[in-house]
């Protein structure tokens, strides 16, 4: 998997964290796997497709889900509310946002999916055909997860160019 690809959405769920949370989010565990997802908490996908296809699982263990749902409502949150699982879409949808800016601004032409809350069963199916890289961000409410599956389809140089018809 390309460095490029993955590096906008590191530092987005970085920076979106920082702000949801008041404080800054750290990496501490980084891995590769290429078996089905275990899901942590709730978790959301959006997907690509184009020049850059895959999905992006944003998985939030359940302290951490209630404390940017609590900040973005403006009160507590308990973390079985119907509101945390719609938080988690709503900052999958800001961190994708930032990296498709970024994957955009380089170049790279895709199509972006809307989020989709994933249960249990579909986590252990997402990454039965694909390698993953999943990062593990520590914060005081809890671990959030990023699970990128992507790869860029490069096409031959000859699929480009257009043949002369005679």
């Amino acid at each position: 998997m390309r460095m490029d690809l993955i590096q906008p959405f590191i530092g987005s769920l970085d920076a979106v964290l920082a702000e949801m949370m008041k404080v800054p989010a750290k990496i501490v565990d980084l891995t590769m796997e290429e078996e089905g997802y275990r899901r942590r908490g709730t978790a959301a996908a959006v997907s690509f497709k184009g020049q850059i296809e895959g999905r992006v699982i944003l998985d939030m263990e359940p302290g951490a889900a209630a404390q940017v749902a609590s900040f973005l409502a403006g009160s507590e949150v308990d973390p079985s509310a119907t509101i945390v699982t719609e938080t988690v879409c709503e900052l999958a949808n800001m961190v994708i946002g930032n990296a498709v800016t970024q994957l955009n601004d380089a170049g790279f032409h895709f199509k972006v999916l809307p989020p989709e809350v994933l249960t249990q069963e579909q986590c252990e199916k997402a990454g039965q055909d694909s390698e993953a890289t999943i990062l593990c961000f520590e914060t005081p409410g809890g671990n959030v997860h990023l699970n990128i599956a992507m790869q860029y389809l490069q096409r031959r140089t000859g699929e480009r160019t257009p043949l002369p018809v005679y």
